[in-house]
């Protein structure tokens, strides 16, 4: 192309998906909406606070919504039930009208979206495909559908996420994964914990974030914080301490004797085996989620753990700046809001080197493809 890819991102959190079209190269945002403030000034302290809009997504005028050459966003997978039957005005339907609102008018010739994992079989994703069909809100598009694993294009993480890419420029497949396992069968082997956090100080110095607010929109939030503000610890109790020390790397809540045992974990026999878990340095993670610093919830523990007990043993939690690099954020990336806001922008965002994959992919597509019309010379149907 000889002017940028133009892309709207929708539901755009931190703006992970953003990052990663943008390290691409030759994409331009041009606009991006996010309901939640501390999220939506961590795009703006990244990618601009202009093209942000922040706020309740059907407060974005129709005449507001440029025209793009991608759209990309995960809205929440609830709400989608009921637009099969045309009942639009359900608030349950309201975050997927939306978004289908912003394909009417921006017209872009491809659709990304992100969603979780079980979302591809449910029975809002087999409704979403009913609108591709003759005669549906989509139409113009035809969709294809994968569940990928974030190992496979790069990130040192086991996450799994349904992708969907729609297209109106002819049928798009999935890119096709650059890593692998062992890294013998022509790609390059899967990034592990070490590739990701090795290197960072085992001690983190503080609990805190500095003392440091921005104003954004209008209103003063937190930050912006660099990324080595994001190595903060936590103060665990004597018996949490106690509790890490018998976790080995790869094990978790079936690793302690009984007397550690909570009530709920000594009754449940079975199930939830990553809880109170311990990373290991040459596997990648288990996926990232917004309670990453609670090992309660997963498996959060930091994986360096000597079997001998002459050795050395790191009993905490990753921190935010462990957990942003196994979700592949750049070290560059700035964040706004509190402790568990940043947290959970880090936990919901798509890694950054999956959303380059598919952008990397999508480029030759959209490169080739003819220039999108005017709105006003469009016949597709809207949404109302």
């Amino acid at each position: 192309m000889s002017r940028p890819i133009t892309l709207i991102d929708l539901f755009a959190g931190c703006g992970g998906m953003t990052a990663g079209f943008v390290a691409a190269k030759g994409y331009k945002p041009v606009m991006a909406v996010e309901w939640e403030l501390a999220a939506a000034a961590t795009y703006a302290a990244n990618f601009g606070e202009s093209h942000m809009r922040w706020g309740d997504i059907a407060e974005v005028a129709d005449e507001d919504i440029p025209e793009a050459d991608v759209i990309i966003g995960g809205p929440p997978c609830q709400g989608f039930s009921n637009l099969g039957a045309r009942d639009v005005n359900d608030p349950r339907n309201k975050l997927w009208k939306e978004y289908i609102r912003f394909v009417q008018h921006a017209h872009p010739k491809v659709f990304v979206i992100e969603n979780v994992d079980r979302f591809r079989s449910s029975p809002d994703f087999a409704l979403l495909k009913e609108e591709v069909k003759p005669g549906g809100l989509l139409e113009e598009y035809e969709l294809t559908d994968e569940l990928l694993l974030a190992a496979d294009y790069g990130a040192p993480q086991r996450r799994k996420r349904t992708i969907i890419i729609g297209s109106r420029i002819g049928k798009i497949p999935m890119p096709e994964p650059g890593f692998e396992p062992t890294g013998l069968l022509g790609k390059q082997r899967w990034r592990t914990v070490r590739d990701a956090i090795d290197g960072l100080p085992e001690k983190p110095e503080t609990t805190e974030l500095p003392k440091a607010t921005e104003t954004y929109f209008g209103k003063s939030v937190p930050g912006p914080f660099k990324s080595t503000d994001l190595h903060i610890g936590r103060n665990p109790t004597a018996r949490s301490l106690e509790r890490y020390d018998h976790i080995p790397p790869g094990g978790g809540r079936f690793n302690l004797p009984d007397h550690l045992l909570s009530r709920c974990w000594r009754e449940k026999k079975t199930g939830t085996t990553d809880v109170m878990g311990r990373m290991r340095w040459d596997h990648p993670s288990l996926t990232i989620r917004t309670e990453f610093y609670k090992p309660e919830k997963g498996q959060y523990l930091h994986p360096q753990w000597d079997a001998d007990h002459s050795g050395k043993r790191v009993n905490r939690p990753i921190t935010h700046r462990e957990a942003a690099r196994l979700q592949t954020f750049p070290d560059g990336f700035v964040w706004c809001g509190t402790k568990i806001e940043i947290a959970r922008q880090i936990g919901n965002a798509v890694p950054p080197v999956l959303a380059q994959a598919i952008a990397e992919h999508l480029k030759p597509y959209l490169m080739k493809s003819v220039p999108s019309p005017r709105a006003a010379e469009r016949t597709s149907r809207t949404v109302r």
